[in-house]
């Protein structure tokens, strides 16, 4: 019965109203009011079961309402009156209301007309609905007992099914028993008794042998049957399904108890910590932090549970019951997915109280969270729906089509992959997080900027940084020097939109260096530099190894961050992705400023107006993540959307680009993006579609030119000089531009670029010039905005030039030779270079107040737009081929006609006569970096090693120490792993027939783990000493451990594997003789690289390392291999998974940062040598045999 209702005011009114109009009674009762002393006389309506009282008949809004559903209406008998007042009673009459619900008073009425009273006792009664709930109560009585009656019948049914069954069956045998006592009794009566014979016990004995061989060949029929069986494909694919079964209970298992460390160990203490006197956090940050890991931590306890019992029934495993219960309410992790971004951020705010971040510490050392943090605990409910979709893709391969609950199964998976779906866009930004928590954890000084859930981790390394001395000059002396690569190294970290520069402690704790957080906004780049000492370029270990970062506080003094890479190569890395996140922010800071202020559309307006960025489409599927440029991601698209976006000058995200070439051959080829390109750069206009060039500009003007008939103005077209790059640098300096950044000058604050009144003016410069005017960071080179027109050569003023020579002497000699060094370009003016000092606000030019209108033709001032998106459209194609050429230069290496057609392309562009001079020099870098057979890899190779140890004899194990052994086996593993090229990851090549051929480069790095392993297990069974053999197993895992000091984790299990081989493993003597140090060594390591939760331990492991790395290859080629497996390339619509694709470029990048940072160890080729001699390897079986040699088994 219901026992109350939820009611809002609008409701109560308007059914109020609607008793009063309708109601099955109304009219004016008096109530006894709260404190049993006064009557007040009040205007009832009766509507159904709801009483509604108001204060008179005229009122519009009830002042009560009472629910009588389940309510005794009674006559009650009047109070005995005093004498004074018993002449009034006596014309009243009384009824009270009693309700069923605990604590409520009844309600007192009475009325002064008994007809009237018994009326009002009625309907009560009657829209109490009492009489309908005693009748339903009596009969679900009677259904219950018949439904024991049942129950009983058919339990003594049962019964005399079994006793008649039982009879019968008594039956039969009595009915066999008299068959053959007849026929002994015929048989008596037939032949007279004669005395037994010889032949009667000769025939009882060949009876018996042949009962025998009967038996005996049922027995072997029936052991055929079930050894037949047992080998049949249906009972091998029933054994893979309970071993599903079963590691599922443990992974549900372990989950279980993840969730309760989750819950006692931080959530409750937490809870009881925010009600103290002092709390270091509220509660509403708790829940906040938490979610609802409570409410999932129960429901996965239930099916824990269930999943137990259904374990107990072994063999008969049936699940499908069990998921169809979990499925309907695996809703609530929609709600954790969906905020545990903000719980992240939560928590990293709240650490900032070092009260809270103590006692987090001390949750945290608890042994049962075995040194794993509160972020990791937080993030294991984001994958167990992943981990269930994976356990039912296995039960479905090894469930038969016809088996019982194999629909159940489908079902269950199918809505198990549409919530993943929901989930998949939050686990990627929620890992970034997890990342830089990780590093702002190691920083001693701390560093709020990572706290920023907008910042996204790029790559990190190892770099040499080249101290600098206060006047901002390299310290003389030391440059090249052994000393300035051991104190000058670095951790460096790059973000989004910040460059991190720590060292490295001794604890393994980061420090940060002065001026360690660099802003990149604020940077410039300078991949070459010049202009510096000449003792700097004499390092020749050092040459082309250095960039050059320029920084330029905006609230601060500029100042330079010198830092040298190992090889070219990773230098390349390393430039390339600093300048993609300069572009980036650059890029999204011209949009955010160009429609902040002057234009009433703003960024996410503009997005929203756009509906292609972020409306399903039949060629283009987006998810709900967003990009670093804040521009949904694209799940599924076609090929031409794909290009589409590549070239939308509006984006320049950097996460889209790095998966576009790393895939790009899955579903194109090199000659698609490379046309595009060019045609992106020769027609920049045609090529961009009609939406993107709407939005780029907040303007519908000149919007024949743009999208109608072809432009007529010569500055639509290539074959006419363009005007310069506005600087973005402080002095305007050529020295400190970027050569590949958008060069359109992007304000950091205040007052914004208008862009609108950029190409609506009569001289879109002059606005622009002015509307910086406030600011002292920006200055503009007016003279050289147009010095491809005779015009504008004539006009400069005679006052303003010298007002600019005098402040041309602020500037530094430094500045003043790099700018005379850049500025040697044939199609700019011979005029001076007047630039307004750093300290003075640049005002607007007398030339350009006054000559404004007049002072450049007609085709000129339409054309602003034009050479904007050409400037973009040039720096776009430019900055797209040097990411491809400097990362992904096995391409071109392997593709001599596309080489050959970017060296034609690129030359074209330098010989474009009003080619800007940084793009020139962009242009001629691309083509030094393709042309160069060196790329400053001097790094031994695997080939050379083999070379150099060929020939001769392996000296022997005893000969080196551990030392030795660990740093030779990490320079060769390292040497195997850092050749590998990435298109191998691609296709599961490594699982496919002709693997030699797809993926050389993979079961190279496979055949060297098995050779390793094979050595050290051959090592130790070489000794047929038991004191040498334990002296052997301590070194070796003395080399592991070493090794993963190195990082070397591929080594580490190299060598455990090698110990866990049965061969090895059986040495029971042997391993009793090891010391418990050494045993508790090799469990650390096989904790450490153990396949248990997809490795997590060693994921974590490689999260908190540094560069050089050897990570272990095939936990990333089962992370491939499940992705792969999972999700086609193609959709039904043929549409490209580009979702796949992001997934898969991010463990290629996460690989490719390990293989780029080289070990600085040197070769020794006589540890060498005897790490990749094979000659005195045993194989397997030998292996076994060696061990039962030198320790045979014992009999039972």
């Amino acid at each position: 019965m219901q026992k109350g209702i939820r009611l809002n005011d609008g409701h109560v009114t308007y059914l109020g109203l609607l008793a009063k109009k309708d109601g099955t009674r109304r009219g004016c009762l008096s109530k006894k009011s709260s404190d049993n002393t006064k009557w007040h006389t009040k205007w009832f309506a009766l509507l159904q079961n709801m009483l509604f009282y108001f204060e008179n008949e005229s009122s519009s809004r009830p002042s009560g309402l009472y629910l009588l559903e389940g309510c005794i209406c009674d006559r009650a008998p009047s109070p005995k009156p005093s004498q004074s007042a018993k002449e009034c009673l006596e014309k009243q009459y009384y009824f009270t209301v009693s309700f069923t619900q605990e604590n409520q008073k009844a309600l007192e009425l009475r009325t002064e007309d008994v007809k009237d009273c018994d009326e009002w006792v009625a309907a009560i009664s009657h829209a109490s609905y009492r009489n309908l709930a005693n009748e339903h109560e009596t009969l679900m009585q009677k259904y219950l007992h018949l439904l024991q009656i049942v129950e009983t019948e058919k339990t003594v049914a049962k019964q005399l099914r079994q006793q008649i069954e039982d009879g019968e069956i008594e039956i039969e045998r009595l009915k066999s028993e008299i068959a053959g006592l007849l026929k002994d009794n015929e048989k008596i009566h037939a032949s007279p008794a004669a005395a037994p014979t010889d032949d009667d016990s000769e025939i009882k004995k060949i009876k018996k042998v042949q009962s025998f061989l009967r038996g005996w060949i049922c027995r072997r029929k029936w052991k055929t049957i079930i050894q037949d069986y047992i080998r049949s494909p249906h009972a091998e694919s029933m054994r893979k399904r309970n071993q599903v079964v079963f590691s599922m209970l443990d992974s549900e298992a372990e989950y279980v108890q993840q969730l309760h460390i989750l819950v006692n160990n931080f959530l409750r203490p937490l809870r009881m910590a925010a009600s103290s006197k002092k709390p270091p956090i509220t509660h509403d940050d708790v829940s906040s932090i938490f979610l609802n890991s409570e409410t999932i931590m129960f429901l996965h306890q239930i099916f824990y549970q269930g999943l137990k019992a259904r374990i107990a029934s072994w063999p008969t495993l049936v699940l499908a019951d069990l998921f169809d219960i979990l499925l309907p309410m695996l809703n609530i992790y929609q709600e954790f997915v969906r905020n545990h971004q903000y719980s992240l951020q939560i928590l990293a705010h709240c650490k900032q109280n070092r009260d809270f971040d103590k006692l987090l510490k001390q949750y945290e050392a608890k042994p049962d969270c075995e040194e794993r943090t509160l972020e990791t605990f937080l993030t294991y409910p984001m994958f167990q729906i992943p981990r269930y979709i994976l356990t039912l893709h296995e039960l479905l391969a090894h469930t038969p089509h016809e088996h019982i609950e194999r629909n159940s199964l489908d079902y269950a998976k199918s809505k198990l992959e549409e919530l993943s779906r929901i989930m998949h866009d939050e686990v990627s930004e929620t890992e970034n997080i997890r990342k830089n928590l990780a590093i702002e954890r190691m920083i001693v000084e701390g560093c709020e900027i990572l706290l920023d859930t907008s910042q996204t981790f790029v790559r990190q390394g190892s770099l040499i940084q080249v101290p600098m001395s206060e006047k901002g000059k390299i310290t003389r002396g030391r440059l090249g020097s052994l000393s300035l690569k051991k104190e000058g190294e670095r951790q460096c970290f790059l973000f989004s939109k910040h460059l991190i520069i720590c060292t490295r402690g001794s604890g393994g704790k980061l420090h940060l260096t002065k001026n360690g957080v660099v802003s990149l906004i604020d940077c410039t780049l300078m991949e070459d530099p010049e202009g510096t000492d000449d003792e700097y370029k004499s390092g020749q270990d050092m040459e082309h190894l250095d960039f050059k970062i320029v920084v330029e506080p905006k609230d601060s003094q500029s100042f330079t961050v010198i830092l040298v890479a190992s090889s070219r190569q990773e230098k390349s890395a390393w430039t390339s992705d600093i300048s993609q996140c300069i572009d980036n922010i650059r890029c999204n800071g011209l949009m955010m400023n160009a429609f902040e202020d002057n234009s009433k559309v703003t960024v996410p307006q503009m997005i929203k107006s756009d509906s292609s960025l972020y409306c399903d489409d039949v060629d283009i599927r987006f998810s709900k993540m967003m990009n670093s440029c804040k521009v949904l991601q694209i799940r599924y698209a076609s090929v031409e959307r794909l290009l589409e976006r590549l070239t939308d000058l509006r984006f320049l995200s950097i996460d889209f680009l790095n998966t576009f070439l790393h895939s790009y051959r899955v579903f194109t080829t090199a000659d698609v993006v490379l046309d595009k390109l060019i045609t992106i750069y020769k027609k920049p206009i045609s090529a961009i579609p009609a939406r993107s060039l709407e939005l780029f500009f907040a303007s519908s003007q000149n919007s024949k030119l743009l999208y109608g008939e072809p432009p007529s103005s010569p500055r639509a077209s290539r074959k006419f000089s363009s005007p310069p790059p506005l600087a973005i640098a402080k002095n305007s300096s050529p020295n400190r531009r970027r050569k590949l950044s958008l060069n359109i000058p992007i304000i950091t604050g205040g007052k914004a670029l208008d862009l609108a009144a950029l190409s609506c003016s009569s001289n879109g410069y002059a606005s622009m010039y002015s509307s910086m005017s406030p600011f002292s960071k920006t200055t503009l080179d007016i003279n050289k905005l147009y010095v491809s027109s005779p015009i504008a050569s004539k006009i400069p003023d005679e006052g303003e030039d010298k007002k600019d020579k005098v402040e041309d002497t602020s500037v530094s000699k430094q500045d003043l030779s790099v700018r005379e060094e850049s500025d040697n370009d044939p199609n700019q003016s011979d005029d001076g270079d007047p630039e307004a000092s750093p300290t003075k606000s640049p005002t607007t030019p007398k030339n350009v107040k006054c000559k404004n209108s007049s002072g450049f033709p007609t085709d000129q001032r339409n054309g602003d737009k034009e050479f904007v998106i050409r400037r973009a459209a040039t720096n776009r194609v430019l900055n797209v081929l040097r990411h491809w050429v400097s990362k992904h230069s096995p391409d071109f290496e392997s593709n001599n006609e596309l080489k050959t057609k970017v060296i034609a392309f690129l030359e074209e562009v330098m010989h474009d006569p009003e080619l800007l001079t940084q793009e020139r020099k962009a242009a001629a870098n691309i083509i030094r970096t393709l042309t160069q057979e060196d790329h400053g890899d001097n790094q031994i190779t695997l080939e050379d090693v083999t070379q150099l140890v060929e020939g001769g004899k392996a000296d022997p194990f005893e000969s080196h120490s551990a030392l030795e052994i660990a740093e030779q086996l990490t320079l060769l593993d390292h040497l195997v792993f850092k050749v590998i090229p990435y298109e191998e990851f691609f296709g599961q090549g490594w699982m496919k027939n002709d693997k030699n051929e797809k993926t050389p480069y993979i079961m190279r790095t496979t055949k060297h783990f098995n050779d390793i392993s094979n050595l050290i297990a051959t090592e130790i069974l070489r000794c047929e000493d038991v004191v040498t053999r334990v002296a052997v197993i301590e070194k070796w895992v003395a080399v592991a451990d070493i090794c993963r000091c190195l990082h070397n984790y591929n080594a580490v299990l190299e060598i455990t594997s090698s110990l866990n081989r049965s061969s090895v493993f059986r040495l029971k003597k042997t391993w009793l003789k090891v010391s418990k140090q050494t045993k508790a060594v090799i469990d650390k390591l096989q904790k450490l690289v153990s396949s248990e939760g997809r490795f997590k331990n060693l994921r974590e492991a490689l999260k908190n390392c540094d560069p050089p790395c050897v990570p272990y290859l095939g936990m990333y080629l089962t992370d491939l291999a499940f992705i792969e497996e999972g999700t086609p390339n193609y959709t039904e619509d043929n549409l490209v998974n580009f979702s796949k694709m992001r997934m898969i470029s991010h463990i290629i990048r996460e690989i490719r940062q390990f293989q780029q940072t080289a070990y600085k160890i040197d070769l020794q080729p006589k540890v060498a040598q005897y790490l990749l001699d094979n000659s005195f390897v045993l194989d397997e079986e030998s292996m076994y045999e060696a061990s039962l040699r030198i320790e045979p088994k014992v009999p039972n």
